[in-house]
Formats: C-alpha cells, sequence, structure tokens
C-alpha cells in the first residue's frame, strides 16, 4: 500500500493576501470549486483579521458562507482574536488556525506582540473553537530563520509547538517564511520536534520557495515521516511583513513530486494546473511554477501532459 501525505492548500488565503490585486468574490468561489473539483480536501480560505490590515481579504464574511460543500473538504480560516473567532463562527466555520512564530522580532511587526503575548491571546480563542468542537491549526512561522534577527535555532520553534499543543491545537505547522531553510535543518527539525514529543502526525510544513529549496525540504521532511505539507496553486503568495519573501511552494510542482514518489494523495494534477492557471490569469500574470511551464509527464509515452 502507498502511503498517504495530506495537501493543505493555502492559496486562497496565504496565496492572495500578499497579491496588489484584490481578487473579487465571485472570482474566488470559482477558484474554490476548481480546487475542490482538483480533490484538494484541505482549503485555507480566508483570514478574519481586520479589512484594513489585509484588504484583499476584506470580503471573509461574505466569502465563506458561499463556498461549494463537499463531504470531506474543510476550509480552515485564520483568527486573530476573540472579534474575528465571532465572525468566523457567524460565518459558518469549523476549522481555524492560529499565527505566532519563532521570533519576536517577527510577531512584533507582523501582529504586534511578542511570541508569549500571542500565545497569552490564542489562549480562549482556541478555548472556545474547541467547546465548538472546531479542528484547530497553530503556525510557529519563521521556524528556520526571521528577517529582522538572523538565524533561528530548532529549538525555539519547537517551545512554540509545544505551547500550542498545551493550547490544544490539533496540528502544529512549522513555516519557512522567507524560504531560507535546507534539507538538512528540516531533518533536524522534524526530529528534534518529534523527540520532544509533538507527535509526528501532528506536524505539518510550511515552505516558500524564494531559494529554489522548497521540493528538497519536502523530500527532507517525508524522509523524516511527516505527512503534511501546505502550498499555494500557482506558486501565489509570500508573506506581507517578510521582505523578499518569495511565493509559496506550488501545489503543482507538489502534486507531481509526490506522484513520482508513488505517494497517495487525491488531488489531480491536471485539476490543479487548471486552477493554478485560472487564478494567475485573475493576478494579470502568468503561470510561472515549474510544472505549470512545462506540464507533467507521461512515462508511458514520454510525452509532456497538461500543458497550456
Amino acid at each position: 500500500m502507498a502511503e498517504s501525505v495530506r495537501i493543505y492548500e493555502v492559496g486562497p488565503r496565504d496565496g492572495l493576501q500578499n497579491e496588489e490585486a484584490s481578487v473579487p468574490t465571485a472570482t474566488k468561489r470559482r477558484y474554490f470549486e476548481l480546487l475542490v473539483a482538483a480533490g484538494l480536501r484541505e482549503i485555507e480560505a480566508t483570514s478574519f483579521v481586520s479589512p484594513a490590515a489585509i484588504p484583499q481579504l476584506a470580503d471573509a464574511d461574505e466569502l465563506l458562507p458561499s463556498l461549494p460543500r463537499a463531504d470531506g473538504v474543510r476550509y480552515p480560516v485564520l483568527v486573530p482574536n476573540l472579534r474575528g473567532l465571532a465572525r468566523a463562527e457567524a460565518a459558518g466555520a469549523d476549522a481555524i488556525a492560529v499565527f505566532t512564530a519563532a521570533s519576536d522580532a517577527f510577531t512584533t511587526r507582523n501582529i504586534r506582540m511578542t511570541i508569549a503575548e500571542s500565545l497569552a491571546a490564542f489562549a480562549p480563542v482556541l478555548a472556545r473553537a474547541g467547546e465548538l468542537g472546531w479542528w484547530r491549526r497553530g503556525y510557529v512561522s519563521t521556524a528556520f530563520g526571521d528577517p529582522y534577527s538572523g538565524a533561528v535555532v530548532p529549538d525555539r520553534a519547537i517551545g512554540v509547538g509545544l505551547r500550542l499543543l498545551e493550547l490544544g491545537v490539533e496540528e502544529v505547522c512549522f513555516g519557512d517564511t522567507i524560504g531560507v531553510g535546507v534539507p538538512s535543518q528540516v531533518t533536524e527539525l522534524a526530529g528534534l520536534a518529534i523527540a520532544s514529543g509533538i507527535p509526528v502526525g501532528q506536524i505539518a510544513f510550511h515552505f516558500h520557495d524564494t531559494r529554489g529549496t522548497a521540493l528538497a525540504n519536502v523530500v527532507a521532511a517525508l524522509g523524516a515521516g511527516i505527512r503534511c505539507f501546505d502550498a499555494a496553486t500557482g506558486g501565489t503568495g509570500g508573506c506581507p511583513y517578510a521582505p523578499g519573501a518569495a511565493g509559496n511552494l506550488a501545489t503543482e510542482d507538489l502534486v507531481y513530486l509526490l506522484d513520482a514518489m508513488a505517494y497517495e494523495h487525491g488531488v489531480r494534477l491536471d485539476g490543479v494546473l487548471e486552477a493554478a492557471r485560472f487564478i494567475t490569469s485573475a493576478l494579470g500574470r502568468p503561470l510561472a511554477s515549474k510544472v505549470g511551464q512545462a506540464g507533467g509527464w507521461d512515462p508511458a509515452t514520454g510525452s509532456a501532459v497538461g500543458r497550456s
């Protein structure tokens, strides 16, 4: 039996929040339809933050209730505080994510709190979400390096992850926010996290491809036993508070890799490419991911497949 990997799609939230252009709500709905049709079952939908902070996601209250519902599809939303949680509840959410980091320098600029202050703010949010029976995820951003203070030691990121588990999250996602991590660091962080008591099944990784190491880092994480990875169709996104951070790992590149390595994941490459082309066209630019440009590959014929 092939091993199974979860692909956690972040294009609609992390992919769009850093784009200059705001995508119309109707266009976003069509994007979700294509993502679901491609087989994606975990799609981070939006963020219930102040519209002034992230204007690209200002339609969260309207968007979430209108999304296509299908068996097994989960739409986590980013929630920063109890006010955001109340909005999410009113919009019909049943899964949330909270966002902190392994560096005080980053959290101070990103959410205007220290790590300790952010965890204290998230405690009642996660407690209330638990009472509602919602699924909960915790992000540990800048797990390998911070754009303001430099390298981050693994123990720092793991300590934050352990605290998030104590607060009730079902999953801890370590993020390479500025794309500085390399495979040896991924192997080290994953191994130390597991040894510290974070169950391997509750660890995810979020890689940015700023310096071209995202897929190599996925392979290293797979070797360490990790089976959940974030990705964004079209490789969109970045981070508005991380200067120079390029886009996320492209979902189509991740799907191609997992297919070639015989991992099961339930996502169709042709469907992902359709969604990727749709959203990059809406953003007014060509699809720049590797598989987006070259297409997939049929080993039986030697021909490229899925090219536009």
